[in-house]
């Protein structure tokens, strides 16, 4: 059951309206490393948990986070366009560089699709997807997925935040940093426990059935050698890696047979 409270979890006001602001934030909100991509993977993933119900609620207590901050960054792109020109006569713009600029650089889906408000858009119209989102049914790959993604989603903040001025944005974005902070690390400890109970390779019982020959080769398919920095060093699975310089193929040739001639296909 979810509950909504109007106040905000975060304060979302900024100093003054910036339409260029507005739109940069856009990737927070509905880019692939966004809030709604935290949001929709970490709920998924906590509904589809069977097994501990402390993976569990840490879970579903990050999704319905990432909720607010859905909430908090719509709130701050809505204020951000608050006043926003949305018309402008030509001679206007010949007379004042920075309304043409303002108006250059604004979002059109912010005015015409959306009247002044958020989106679930990134910067450039595109919408955001599902196929952002991750949910396997396997913690460990899960967990993997969710220190990315909180890692992806910082870096941007950081550079949205070296992008503004306004104090009243940076204030925002810096409790948002301080929040990917900590669902980093604890995402981390997460898959720190669950590594030590299931192993470090996902799935971690096929180990019988793969061609376990190739699953600790370094391959050098490149000009360079860097890769064979880890020659003889012991993997996270406690085996060591061996190093192939010229991997050679093993595979044949495929031939196929001829296709029916009513497709009409080129075979030569």
């Amino acid at each position: 059951m979810f509950k909504h409270t109007r106040k905000l979890q975060y304060n979302a006001k900024p100093d003054r309206p910036d339409p260029l602001m507005a739109r940069r934030l856009q990737e927070s909100l509905g880019g692939q490393w966004g809030e709604v991509t935290g949001m929709m993977s970490y709920l998924s993933q906590g509904w589809s948990s069977t097994g501990s119900e402390k993976y569990k609620d840490l879970l579903l207590d990050t999704g319905t986070e990432e909720i607010a901050h859905v909430e908090m960054i719509s709130t701050m792109i809505a204020r951000l366009l608050e006043g926003a020109p949305i018309y402008a006569e030509a001679d206007a713009y010949q007379s004042d560089p920075a309304l043409a600029a303002v108006m250059g650089g604004m979002d059109p889906e912010h005015a015409i699709v959306h009247g002044l408000t958020a989106s679930l858009n990134n910067p450039n119209g595109a919408a955001w997807n599902a196929g952002y989102a991750t949910s396997s049914g396997n913690l460990v790959a899960d967990m993997r997925f969710n220190v990315v993604r909180e890692s992806e989603a910082r870096l941007q903040v950081s550079r949205l935040y070296y992008m503004t001025r306004d104090e009243g944005v940076r204030d925002m974005l810096k409790f948002l940093l301080a929040r990917e902070t900590q669902h980093q690390l604890q995402f981390m400890k997460a898959q720190e426990e669950l590594e030590d109970k299931y192993g470090v390779v996902v799935p971690g019982d096929m180990k019988d059935i793969e061609h376990t020959e190739f699953s600790h080769v370094l391959m050098n398919f490149s000009d360079g050698d860097g890769s064979r920095a880890f020659e003889g060093q012991v993997a996270k699975d406690g085996e060591k890696f061996t190093y192939q310089e010229n991997p050679e193929a093993m595979g044949d040739v495929p031939t196929f047979k001829p296709a029916d001639p009513h497709l009409h296909n080129d075979q030569g």
